[in-house]
């Protein structure tokens, strides 16, 4: 995968907002350029949805969040980017116009990209200097936790190109569908038209209103949609015959007269009202924040199950958090400073890891260790490389004591002490913080290590040995820790 140091995004709405998002908390610098005086503020409360949506999300610790610039001028922020994100209204001439400016500043290995989601890209690139670096990339909101992003090169666009745009979006967490024909609206949009083009007919004709089309999606079909989209749940319609048994079966009904799709109801004010008027009555008991926050929550859910089942667009999650682990095991021992308690773990506390008080379960105190302890035994080399050789850590003893509470939403972090560290074993004493420097918590735990094919206590390599002895003969300046040693408070 490609990855970037900084992006610049031409316009902060809802779209431009999301791409701001996702880049910043994937590391990346970004620069922005939008007019409007309010950009900054609707930018942030969008990047705040995505850091709350990410924290339940990830389980793989993302990259330091990059800088944010709101810039004066297209050209100031184009200058220095790596590729250019165009965010702007669906009107040809601005998105035109924001080109030129971008072609001010920017560098000539510079990739230009329109959000857009039906404008050709080949119209789109007719007066660049260079048109062989722009290419659509559509993205669909939230653009911080969808990964779809539809790849669209126009006539003059480069292979190389499409190639370096759709690295880099994958380095981000996004599945890049690289569409190889032009088409207005491409695929998805196309998909989501015909829906839209019969359900307000369905309102138009007074058989449903807007709750009971929302209804019939989400009650049904649209959880299918969700893990195999259309061809694949319409196979399985079909039964051990499959597809061709489905489409002798149902294709005939596709000449009856069911559907408008090639026709649209006249948006008179009185089908606007009405469609309004029943989309207040259905959510508008609900802030617009309300409902972006439970969208978030429910595809985040529905994100992790589909990660944990390996399927669908849980893939593109799985294998985002396998290069970030991979990229967390890059260890550079010799610039660590040993001369403090080592950094292990930093999250926000998860919804679901509180109790019914609102506070963090004591079972996520020991999750919080448990990870600080798989940072140091990657610190010191005992990586997947390393265990997949047959060996490892296992913990043998941990003792945890509870000395604040924390509740959901804050920030955690764990620093890590190394008691000492002789042949088979390694000892640990673990910080956990609050994110302004409160001790929340310690864990203490003693790991021995293990042969993994014999089960049996071992002695680590000549590597992790050294590395061991290096972090504790360092550790041995700081304070004892309080509590180190202790066992539960109370005389029996």
């Amino acid at each position: 995968m490609s990855s970037i140091q900084t992006a610049g995004v031409i316009g902060a709405g809802v779209i431009g907002a999301g791409w701001i998002a996702r880049l910043l908390l994937n590391g990346i610098d970004v620069n922005v350029f939008d007019p409007s005086p309010d950009a900054p503020d609707n930018a942030n409360k969008v990047i705040n949805n995505a850091a709350r949506a990410y924290a339940n999300l990830h389980t793989v610790q993302l990259p330091k969040k990059g800088q944010l610039s709101f810039k004066k001028s297209v050209a100031e922020a184009s200058k220095n980017a790596e590729i250019v994100i165009e965010a702007v209204p669906e009107r040809l001439k601005m998105k035109q116009a924001v080109y030129s400016e971008i072609e001010l500043s920017a560098s000539i290995d510079t990739i230009i990209t329109s959000s857009t989601s039906g404008i050709l890209p080949t119209d789109l690139q007719v007066e660049l200097n260079n048109p062989e670096r722009l290419l659509v990339s559509h993205p669909f909101n939230p653009v911080y936790l969808l990964p779809l992003v539809e790849i669209v090169g126009g006539e003059k666009t480069s292979t190389t190109v499409i190639e370096k745009a759709s690295d880099i979006f994958e380095s981000i967490g996004m599945f890049p569908l690289h569409i190889k024909k032009e088409i207005p609206a491409f695929i998805a949009d196309r998909l989501l038209e015909s829906v839209w083009r019969e359900a307000l007919w369905l309102v138009n004709d007074g058989i449903a209103t807007t709750e009971e089309i929302d209804d019939a999606i989400r009650y049904g079909f649209g959880l299918r949609w969700a893990q195999m989209g259309l061809f694949e749940t319409y196979r399985l319609a079909g039964g051990e015959a499959g597809m061709r048994h489905f489409i002798s079966q149902f294709g005939p009904c596709l000449e009856w007269p069911w559907t408008h799709l090639m026709d649209v109801p006249e948006f008179t004010e009185e089908l606007v009202d009405k469609v309004a008027n029943q989309s207040d009555e259905q959510s508008g008991m609900h802030s617009i924040r309300a409902l972006e926050q439970k969208r978030d929550d429910n595809l985040v859910d529905i994100l992790k199950v589909l990660k944990d089942n390996r399927w669908g667009a849980g893939n593109t999650l799985q294998t985002f958090e396998d290069q970030l682990l991979k990229n967390s095991e890059k260890i550079n021992f010799e610039a660590l400073d040993l001369s403090q308690p080592l950094e292990t773990y930093t999250t926000t506390v998860p919804q679901k890891w509180a109790d019914y008080n609102g506070h963090m379960n004591e079972t996520h105190y020991l999750e919080c260790f448990s990870n600080a302890a798989d940072k140091i035994m990657t610190i010191v080399g005992v990586d997947r490389a390393y265990i997949a050789k047959g060996n490892s850590f296992f913990t043998v003893e941990t003792h945890i004591r509870h000395l604040d509470e924390v509740l959901v939403g804050e920030g955690v972090s764990v620093s890590t002490q190394v008691i000492s560290g002789d042949g088979k074993k390694l000892h640990v004493f673990h910080f956990l913080y609050h994110q302004d420097g409160r001790l929340l918590a310690t864990g203490e735990q003693m790991l021995i290590h293990v042969n993994l094919e014999s089960r049996a206590a071992s002695n680590p390599n000549e590597l992790v040995s050294e590395r061991i002895a290096a972090i504790s003969s360092a550790h041995q300046n700081l304070a004892s820790p309080d509590g180190v040693g202790r066992a539960v408070a109370q005389k029996l």
